[in-house]
């Protein structure tokens, strides 16, 4: 008879115990961008509701970003960094194919031999890292679980580019996660549609730069695209998240979308029927699209400005190049 294996200690539930921040050390006004790309700071904010964005020095990295955040969550979590045992980060822009900014991270961070690794969910990654760091914890893989969202988007930017430039800034976000008797984490709405890769992504590949086919690559987006694809797939998405974890509009305290537009948060506000009384995350007027960092950045601040909302069910949902999505309830820290 084949021996039985041993079962790993599972957890009923899991949930985010804390959050951590950090963005890039320069605010960047519109009319610091405006002249490459023939615009107005009248323009930009009527058309993506961005007031500044903030981006990192030349010597910063997305590196150096989420290890800032991910210190700030694991000491406000109240637990030694050697219980840690997963360290997911989310990025399109680790500038290191390898090793893995999450390997660094989990070294920087007193974590190690905790499992580390990156993926790349492009402006959905976070929640894409949620939706893992919780199966993983209830099954019994992990007991605490980092997430980190980091951005250094200022390194593949044309700044003479109307579809994007002026969007994006630099920064991370992090959460810690744990083992919870109640849930702390809905079941995630996630997916993908390769089929429209060129909506949104690089201008051109690693190696055709080596080989002289063209600038460094850069990121480009048919904006138009984008907005109809977020606004309305998106929408739904969103719903369906809210009905799987068998919550109402009303029943939320926030409401967190990626951070890509302000008429898109608008929109979806709208679209989702939400009161008055959910607080909606609105960190695109200073900080800019942050890509993966965006929904952690927005949190973060929104607990910092309203503690009140601890405790409380925010619905975060991500979408990007690829295209992806990701769409969960969460209970905020």
């Amino acid at each position: 008879m084949t021996a039985a294996l041993t079962e790993a200690p599972t957890h009923a539930h899991s949930r985010i115990l804390s959050m951590g921040a950090a963005r890039g050390e320069n605010v960047v006004p519109n009319d610091d961008l405006v002249g490459p790309i023939d615009s107005s700071d009248e323009w930009i904010r009527q058309r993506t509701g961005i007031v500044t964005r903030v981006r990192a020095d030349k010597s910063t990295s997305a590196t150096d970003l989420a290890i800032v955040a991910a210190k700030e969550a694991v000491e406000k979590a109240g637990i030694e960094p050697t219980e840690i045992g997963l360290v997911i980060c989310a990025t399109i822009s680790n500038m290191q194919q390898t090793p893995s900014m999450a390997a660094l991270v989990a070294d920087a961070i007193g974590a190690t031999p905790a499992a580390a690794y990156d993926t790349n969910a492009a402006c959905a990654g976070y929640c894409y890292g949620i939706a893992q760091a919780d199966a993983l914890i209830r099954t019994g893989a992990t007991k605490y679980a980092v997430v980190v969202g980091a951005e250094k988007l200022s390194d593949v930017v044309d700044p003479t580019d109307r579809s994007i430039s002026f969007l994006l800034g630099d920064g991370a976000g992090a959460a810690v996660l744990g083992p919870s008797d109640v849930a702390g984490v809905s079941m995630s709405q996630w997916g993908s549609d390769g089929s429209r890769a060129d909506v949104v992504g690089m201008n051109r590949t690693l190696t055709q730069f080596r080989d002289g086919e063209g600038e460094w690559p850069t990121l480009r987006q048919e904006g138009p695209s984008v907005f109809r694809w977020a606004v309305w797939d998106m929408a739904k998405v969103a719903k369906k998240a809210l009905d799987d974890a068998g919550v109402k509009p009303e029943d939320l305290a926030a409401f967190v979308p990626h951070q890509a537009n302000r008429r898109i948060i608008d929109e979806f506000a709208k679209q989702l029927g939400l009161p008055e009384t959910v607080i909606i995350g609105r960190d695109i007027e200073s900080t800019g699209n942050t890509s993966a960092a965006s929904i952690p950045l927005a949190t973060h601040r929104l607990l910092e400005e309203h503690p009140e909302l601890s405790g409380g069910l925010s619905l975060q949902i991500g979408f990007g190049a690829g295209l992806v999505y990701a769409a969960q309830v969460v209970v905020l820290p």
